[in-house]
């Protein structure tokens, strides 16, 4: 991995940032204040409309990246969780889902360095990078020419990156990295705004049911809340299922396992 100097670090972009050419800047115009900002609205309102719908929020968050950042053809975005599983979610083409399986099944990649080491990673040209060999060789045979990846958040075990690519070589230059920054921070925002609402909803979800289960142990078996849930506990051990299910279960046939 080539080493960034402090400045490149502070600033967020990657150790070969530099200006596109001029036939990257292509697509909407959201150079200027006014375009980014146009496309960012946009882009918020969507997210605001999408609330616990975190799949929602991932597919809004790459069609978004691909109207917002100059050069981009097609987006991803690569989720780990648990620090292990990564899997490519989201993906507005084909070229972005098989790029992203190739890094997971490689082990090696901009997205995997960016989610773990860097806030940024471009890939300036896969015919000529070497370092990712294995990576930049496959994808050129997929049809991608560059890429740009950049880390969404780390939230405890779970690590998330936005990865754009381009058909064409050295496509994105500095316009690119700075609004694709602007555009990620906005979005990992939004992100963990949908990851936490969903848990939530699912964790009250669970008390509910939880609830309506011990309310009908209680009723069959004449026993106390405290007695009811502990044995659904007991069920939940004995056959080594979640305590949610073995209440959803009870509430949905009347039955315990």
């Amino acid at each position: 991995m080539a080493h960034e100097d402090g400045d490149t670090r502070r600033a967020g972009r990657s150790a070969q940032s530099r200006p596109a050419p001029a036939r990257a800047r292509r697509g909407r115009d959201v150079g200027a204040v006014g375009g980014l900002g146009e496309v960012m609205s946009e882009v918020a309102r969507s997210l605001q409309q999408e609330h616990a719908d975190v799949e929602a929020t991932l597919q809004t968050i790459t069609a978004g990246a691909v109207d917002a950042v100059p050069g981009v053809g097609s987006a991803s975005i690569s989720y780990v969780t648990g620090r292990r599983t990564v899997e490519s979610r989201a993906a507005t083409g084909e070229l972005s889902r098989r790029a992203d399986e190739l890094q997971t099944g490689l082990h090696e990649g901009p997205c995997l360095d960016s989610i773990w080491t860097q806030r940024t990673v471009r890939i300036d040209d896969m015919a000529t990078e070497r370092r990712w060999p294995r990576f930049a060789a496959g994808a050129a045979a997929l049809g991608a020419g560059s890429s740009l990846s950049f880390r969404l958040f780390v939230t405890e075990d779970d690590l998330g990156a936005l990865n754009l690519y381009s058909t064409e070589p050295h496509t994105f230059g500095e316009e690119s990295e700075d609004i694709g920054l602007v555009f990620a921070a906005h979005a990992a925002v939004a992100l963990a705004g949908a990851r936490h609402e969903h848990d939530l909803q699912v964790a009250l979800g669970s008390r509910d049911v939880i609830g309506q289960a011990k309310g009908i142990l209680m009723e069959r078996y004449k026993l106390r809340a405290d007695d009811a849930f502990l044995l659904l506990a007991r069920v939940s051990q004995r056959t080594n299922r979640k305590l949610v299910e073995i209440a959803r279960e009870l509430t949905e046939t009347g039955a315990l396992p």
